[in-house]
């Protein structure tokens, strides 16, 4: 387990819902609802901004500090520990990479669960259903609540407030507590009450996504071989039968160019596929073209980094046709 530094002991009561300097009011001018956020990555952090162009106010934390710089500036709290934001606001919202970080964050030591306040914990990461039902178990065991959020439309919906919003989990708490914060992300789709639902939805979807990126990447590498211009190639894909997410979107923006800067780590998107399908080995269903896909990833992620755009899986394709994918 993660150890989080800081916090040792934390505040017995609610703070004031304060944001920014006001000598009429002891230095500070009220503001709207306190939300805790933790995890202020390449996701986290435009969500969070969101939420303070709403209106609500913010405790923040991430094991980066400088992550938080620009919501501080803005005038979020800037909290020591996971464990100090849940001893601040009653709800707090997660934005975590990996599985493994949201046990530690939400049932670690200087996490979520020690927290005195927090009672409802919005998970907007991707962690698949087996972490959701253990983290929905261990919150519980403490009177808190885990609403299962995750998100899809990259950091440009992000910023936009465009994702698709999955959630799963209590439905009297989604409608009064939960759905007027997460509209101001997206577009919402409540899946149902029992934990990891919203889970075995986004894991299906980052595969799916996945795939396309994959055959479409060997698609084009072909049409170039053959001597078509992969602007027009990908005009022709996208208005017929074959286009889908990854020429729509991933092509014109990250391959073509050559930037290779979607905005979706490689090490992330294995991550997805593989625990969509250990989910799928695990009730009985058979993943034969995703398990290619798996490997696929495994294959970009090795020759590139973990740290690598996942458009990278076009390289691939480049490098066996011995051609390049370019506008």
């Amino acid at each position: 387990m993660l150890s989080f530094e800081g916090a040792a002991s934390f505040p017995s009561e609610q703070p004031d819902r304060r944001s920014r300097p006001d000598d009429d009011n002891g230095g500070y001018a009220m503001a709207g609802e306190l939300l805790g956020f933790i995890g202020i990555g390449r996701m986290g952090g435009p969500m969070a901004s969101r939420l303070l162009d709403a209106g609500y106010s913010l405790c923040v934390y991430d094991k980066q500090p400088e992550a938080t710089a620009d919501l501080v500036a803005r005038g979020a709290r800037l909290a020591r520990s996971a464990g100090e934001v849940a001893s601040t606001a009653e709800i707090v919202l997660l934005s975590l990479p990996t599985p493994d970080i949201v046990k530690a964050v939400t049932l670690g030591e200087n996490g979520v669960g020690v927290g005195n306040r927090v009672r409802t914990v919005i998970d907007l990461s991707t962690t698949g259903p087996g972490v959701a039902t253990i983290v929905a178990k261990g919150l519980g065991e403490r009177q808190i609540t885990l609403i299962d959020s995750p998100v899809s439309g990259g950091i440009t919906g992000a910023k936009a407030g465009t994702l698709a919003v999955m959630v799963s989990g209590p439905r009297d708490v989604y409608d009064a507590k939960v759905e007027p914060i997460l509209k101001h992300f997206g577009k919402l789709f409540y899946t149902g009450d029992k934990p990891g639902l919203a889970q075995t939805a986004k894991l299906v979807n980052n595969l799916l996504a996945a795939a396309a990126l994959v055959i479409s990447s060997e698609g084009m590498a072909m049409g170039v071989k053959a001597g078509l211009d992969p602007k027009v190639l990908l005009d022709i894909i996208n208005v017929s039968s074959g286009r889908n997410s990854a020429t729509q979107d991933k092509f014109p923006r990250a391959v073509l160019p050559g930037t290779f800067d979607f905005g979706f780590a490689t090490a992330l998107s294995y991550k997805d596929v593989r625990l969509c399908l250990d989910e799928a080995e695990a009730m009985g269903i058979p993943m034969i073209m995703g398990a290619v896909v798996r490997q696929i990833l495994a294959l970009t992620q090795a020759k590139y980094g973990p740290d690598s755009d996942f458009t990278s899986i076009a390289k691939l394709s480049e490098e066996w046709a011995g051609v390049q994918i370019r506008g």
